[in-house]
């Protein structure tokens, strides 16, 4: 009678029946199976007890195989299980030098060489870790805790060739067992002090700066020391350059700008009715020689002046003192522009017009006067020596000494004509000529009508009674 395989599950071993004929045996699993009275089945089930017990060790997987099968992989040097599809790694992982081949999704390798796991995702080994091989020692980052006075804290630490590089922390605390290169812990990354650990590369923001130093690491590395603050007063060594026509702008309410326009640079004042000042240190002493007044538009300036080249004035010149101007130059060109109109110099009187010098280019002389009423200020070229022959012309003498006129009106002029003076050179009036013709001799002799009296004159004079 046939013998009828069935599976654990109850189904049939094997296809189309699962029948196993007396006397005869049946291949199609990967074991031999044998009929009832077959002849030399001792050898056959031997060796299929064998291949149990080496679970079909070969390159090779079994034929025929049942869902559930065992094959150890030679190849691979891996236990493998059949699914009902194909023979997959049983479980735990191949350690070896070199990348299992024939490898499934989901097997496991430990690289021997670096003592590293991998992970066999149905196209390629992916690590699973450590990151760091064995040679490369501590590498990457490994979480610890560290003891402090407020409790342990989870730390997370990054190392490099077995060196803690930075410790990663969500608080701020002091370990309470030293560790080297962090005297104390901050809130976020805190670098190994020992190592003169740096943030190097490019960062898009950053909440503060450290200016503790000011000694630069390159010419490209800058000590934040070196940066100019903006929350304090501060210095630079370097000129301040302002790449921009909005320029500067100085003072709370932004009074005081420097900007460009066109190439053209514009200092202004912007406050209303305020002042721009130019102050200095005159031996401890503050002065303001410019001053831009903003409640007036006017420039008052304080102290001398110097102009190297020529100073042009649109309007008129107010001295505000009674200083007496000195001037180096030879002269005061007036009209310098070429303009023909009478010019010169006019002094401030309380009359309807004030007194003036001026050149009168009309008549081409200079006049002078004041209220309205000028004359021609006479000059050597205008006298003449013969004023009768120049009627109404001012006299000079010749080369003589002469002057010549067609008569003469004095006053009294010197004193009475004397006989004994004989240097003075005065003028003498035709009165004082009559008086001295009524005397003759070296004494008063007098000619009168009347008698001389006592006081007339002295003791041997002569008197002479003319008709009266």
């Amino acid at each position: 009678m046939a013998y009828i395989i069935n599976k654990t599950d109850g189904s049939i071993a094997f296809t189309p029946d699962g029948k196993i004929i007396d006397g005869a045996s049946n291949n199609s699993t990967s074991l031999v199976l044998f009929g009832k009275g077959f002849s030399g089945f001792g050898e056959g089930l031997n060796e299929n007890l064998i291949k149990l017990l080496e679970n079909s060790a070969s390159t090779a997987a079994p034929a025929a195989p049942l869902k559930g099968e065992l094959w150890f992989d030679t190849t691979a040097n891996q236990l493998k299980v059949y699914d009902g599809t194909a023979f997959k790694p049983a479980g735990g992982s191949k350690s070896q030098a070199t990348a299992p081949t024939s490898a499934s999704a989901g097997d496991l390798w430990t690289d021997s060489d670096d003592d590293q796991l991998y992970l066999y995702n149905g196209s390629a080994w992916v690590l699973i870790g450590p990151s760091h091989t064995s040679g490369q020692t501590l590498s990457g980052w490994k979480i610890e805790t560290l003891a402090s006075s407020g409790g342990n804290k989870v730390i997370s630490s990054m190392y490099a060739g077995n060196t803690r590089v930075c410790i990663l922390s969500k608080e701020t605390f002091t370990p309470s067992v030293s560790q080297s290169g962090f005297a104390s812990i901050k809130a976020g990354l805190t670098l190994n002090s020992t190592l003169g650990a740096v943030f190097d590369g490019t960062n898009t923001q950053a909440s503060a700066i450290d200016v503790s130093g000011t000694t630069n690491t390159s010419g490209t590395v800058i000590a934040g020391g070196n940066f100019l603050r903006a929350d304090a007063a501060d210095t630079t060594t370097g000129a301040i350059t302002i790449d921009s026509d909005a320029g500067l702008i100085v003072g709370d309410a932004q009074e005081l700008s420097v900007t460009v326009s066109s190439n053209h640079v514009t200092i202004a004042q912007t406050s209303e009715d305020k002042d721009l000042s130019f102050t200095i240190n005159d031996g401890g002493v503050t002065k303001t020689p410019l001053k831009f007044t903003g409640g007036t538009g006017n420039i008052a300036m304080t102290g001398d002046v110097a102009i190297a080249g020529n100073l042009s004035i649109t309007g008129e010149y107010t001295q505000l003192s009674s200083q007496i101007n000195l001037i180096d130059g030879a002269y005061i060109k007036l009209n310098s522009g070429g303009g023909e109109t009478p010019s010169g110099m006019i002094v401030e009187t309380t009359d309807t017009d004030d007194a003036r010098l001026f050149y009168n280019n009309l008549t081409n002389n200079w006049e002078a006067g004041e209220n309205q009423t000028y004359s021609q200020v006479i000059t050597l070229a205008d006298a003449t020596v013969d004023g009768n022959a120049n009627k109404e012309k001012v006299l000079k003498t010749s080369a003589a000494g002469l002057v010549t006129v067609t008569n003469v009106s004095l006053a009294a002029v010197g004193s009475a004509i004397s006989t004994s003076d004989t240097s003075s050179v005065s003028v003498p009036t035709i009165g004082q000529v009559a008086t001295f013709g009524n005397q003759w001799g070296g004494s008063a002799k007098t000619v009168s009508t009347s008698a001389p009296t006592g006081g007339d004159g002295s003791d041997g004079d002569f008197w002479f009674v003319r008709e009266a």
